[in-house]
């Protein structure tokens, strides 16, 4: 965590080829969470990893997960992962035809709950399981691809998710997903990010190591929190 955020590396953008090694880095430099995208071809276009990969990466790691469930029907398949207390668990809004009992489920594995909302999905559909829930992630792009363009109008969903959390005094989380990087970090964090999920554009780059990557973010960060200051003594 760094100047209270914290940071989640999302595995679909790791270098495959060198993914141990990439591993040791990530966790010798201060991320907090391996990001598990879920993808099941139906809700959200691609396919990425299962079980048994992820399985491989908890297994030599120390790291807690964060997973993200970009499945139609989550619950079907609630099971075929392990939890552990520290880890995020986290499911789409549009894909839960009975969303409150799936969280239910979610907490009786042992997890902290999570709900994703995609950019065009309303903060409105979180007015009934808000306070069931530790954390929202906020997809800055539409569920799918890596490498996609940000969506500009979820910097506002942030800024008002965050009013709507201190507004009912709730203890829930922000992580931002999708186009995560030293341009928009800034603005991210100062609208309330807590987690940011790190992929192609910010951790795992081809023009610098890791470790460097990692110091560009807590720069951004740094910049990210100092708006948030400014703002607020404004109001």
């Amino acid at each position: 965590m760094h100047n209270g955020v914290a940071l989640s590396a999302s595995i679909m953008c790791v270098d495959w080829l060198n993914a141990g090694e990439q591993l040791r880095q990530i966790e010798g430099n201060g991320i907090d969470y391996l990001h598990f995208d879920i993808i099941d071809g139906n809700f959200a276009p691609d396919f990425t990893m299962g079980s048994s990969i992820i399985d491989i990466f908890r297994e030599n790691s120390t790291l807690p997960s964060d997973y993200h469930l970009m499945v139609e029907e989550p619950s079907r398949i609630f099971e075929s992962f392990s939890i552990s207390k520290n880890d995020n668990y986290t499911i789409h809004q549009e894909s839960s035809r009975n969303l409150h009992r799936n969280l239910v489920s979610i907490r009786r594995m042992g997890a902290k709950v999570g709900v994703a909302l995609s950019p065009a999905t309303p903060l409105t559909s979180l007015e009934y399981i808000i306070e069931d829930i530790d954390l929202v992630l906020i997809m800055t792009v539409n569920p799918g691809y890596k490498g996609q363009p940000l969506v500009p109008q979820v910097l506002r969903k942030i800024k008002n998710l965050k009013k709507m959390i201190t507004d009912l005094e709730l203890d829930v989380k922000i992580s931002v997903d999708g186009n995560v990087n030293s341009n928009t970090i800034p603005e991210m964090v100062s609208a309330g990010a807590d987690i940011l999920v790190l992929g192609s554009s910010s951790l795992f780059r081809k023009d610098i190591s890791i470790p460097e990557a990692i110091s560009e973010v807590h720069a951004t960060i740094d910049l990210g929190i100092q708006k948030r200051k400014q703002k607020q003594e404004y109001e």
